[in-house]
């Protein structure tokens, strides 16, 4: 039985899977060429590693490691700060060169994206297969990057495919041949199925993405509720998920967080850097046009205690000027005196869609709106001239450099200056193939 085919349709829907390899590392090996086949490290900033390469990750190295534990398993990884609007431009070139090939991309993540292939096979003159590595070739080419890729017949088949093989594989899984490569996965590896969920599926001798697909309807939707009943189907080559071509919108909650070093006890400071927090979730929430019914903030010490409140808001907002006196509110209720504290966070929760906000008879309509045109004006600006070009004068303290000694390097794209060019009018764009 267990050699019998999940599904007898081998194409019915064409799903890419593409997860780029070890990404921010990746960026800074494809912008410096020197440090390509280098043990590479990301996150010197923070003290901690945000993203490592494949040679330094052969040493053990992994992301949330602090860096001077790396640094004693690798004494020779090169550890760099990040430079994170340069891995957001490698991520946009990577989704341009996606909807060169099919009008259905969705960005799943700033490494990760889903694109919709089914009924290309006419255009390209080839399967999905072939058409999956022309991209995986593309993106190499252009941008210096390894990419998996996985091809499959489901969203979810095509992330367990992309995982297959890794670094810079390609794995594809046509319908008949689903059972093959579930066989062996362990449940607890299955997207979108959690520690909790694997722990209790392992109650019923369920150990594998096989043993799941192969579980009669009746036992999954008895025993788990919806989104499992779906990854279930997925599993057994059933497409439930779409690729969703459209900007997400669905926000259950928004959140910002910021670790500056060193730790610092300074009240001025320590807001300031929830301030723009606040300011930076707003920002996001206004992008997708939401508003929050409730605010949580955290403020983490040096020795990574975390103490958090949640605020209440007597209507939905994203304007930094209504929440700032209530976040300070809470800023006073959790900063101790004498504390230092190296990182702080806000959550914008209970967020609705702004369309949908009714007032009140004791709410002053008019002042609304105009703060609505005010944060309008706000936005294209910084749509123009970048983000926080207007800024709250609470946020200013934590737009100065904050990192002391060499965890204040800054990126080398920032240090090169072309003709033409000075430290405040400098082009925002990675240096390719640079020579220093």
């Amino acid at each position: 039985m267990n050699d019998e085919p999940l599904s007898i349709y081998s194409w019915p829907r064409g799903i890419m899977h593409i997860d780029a390899d070890a990404f921010f590392a990746s960026c800074e090996q494809s912008v410096n060429p020197r440090l390509r086949g280098k043990p590479v490290i990301t996150g010197k900033e923070r003290g901690i590693v945000a993203a490592a390469s494949y040679e330094a990750k052969a040493y053990g190295i992994k992301r949330g490691m602090t860096v001077s534990q790396a640094k004693k398993i690798c004494p020779n990884a090169i550890i760099l700060p990040s430079d994170y609007e340069t891995y957001s431009l490698f991520s946009v070139r990577i989704f341009e060169i996606l909807r060169r090939f099919s009008p259905i991309v969705e960005e799943y993540s700033i490494d990760e994206a889903f694109v919709d292939l089914t009924g290309l096979r006419r255009k390209y003159h080839g399967p999905y297969g072939e058409i999956a590595a022309n991209i995986q070739k593309t993106i190499t080419r252009e941008l210096g990057l390894s990419v998996s890729v996985g091809v499959s017949i489901s969203k979810v088949l095509a992330k367990v495919a992309s995982k297959h093989k890794k670094p810079a594989g390609l794995t594809v899984i046509p319908g008949k041949e689903i059972h093959h490569y579930l066989a062996k996965l362990p449940i607890e590896e299955v997207w979108g199925i959690g520690a909790n969920t694997s722990a209790f599926l392992k109650k019923f001798g369920i150990f594998t993405a096989l043993d799941f697909a192969r579980r009669d309807e009746g036992f999954v939707r008895k025993n788990l509720s919806k989104p499992f009943y779906e990854v279930w189907n997925e599993l057994r080559g059933i497409s439930v998920y779409p690729v969703i071509n459209e900007e997400r919108h669905d926000y259950q909650s928004i959140s910002k967080t910021k670790t500056f070093t060193p730790p610092s006890g300074d009240e001025e400071f320590v807001f300031a850097q929830l301030s723009k927090n606040l300011e930076n979730a707003c920002i996001k929430a206004r992008r997708h046009h939401l508003a929050a019914g409730r605010i949580i903030i955290f403020l983490r010490e040096k020795n990574f205690k975390d103490r958090a409140v949640e605020l209440k808001l007597s209507r939905h907002s994203a304007y930094p000027s209504e929440l700032m006196n209530i976040l300070r509110e809470g800023f006073l209720y959790l900063y101790k005196k004498g504390k230092l504290y190296r990182s702080t966070g806000v959550v914008l929760a209970s967020l609705v869609p702004e369309a949908s906000i009714q007032y009140t008879l004791f709410d002053d309509v008019s002042k609304i709106e105009k703060m609505a045109r005010v944060y309008s004006a706000v936005d294209e600006l910084s749509s123009k001239f970048g983000k926080h070009t207007v800024t709250h004068c609470s946020s200013l303290p934590a737009h100065k450099r904050q990192h002391k000694g060499d965890r204040g390097d800054i990126a080398l794209r920032k240090k090169v200056i072309f003709k033409g060019e000075n430290k405040r009018q400098h082009i925002g764009i990675p240096v390719f193939n640079l020579k220093i």
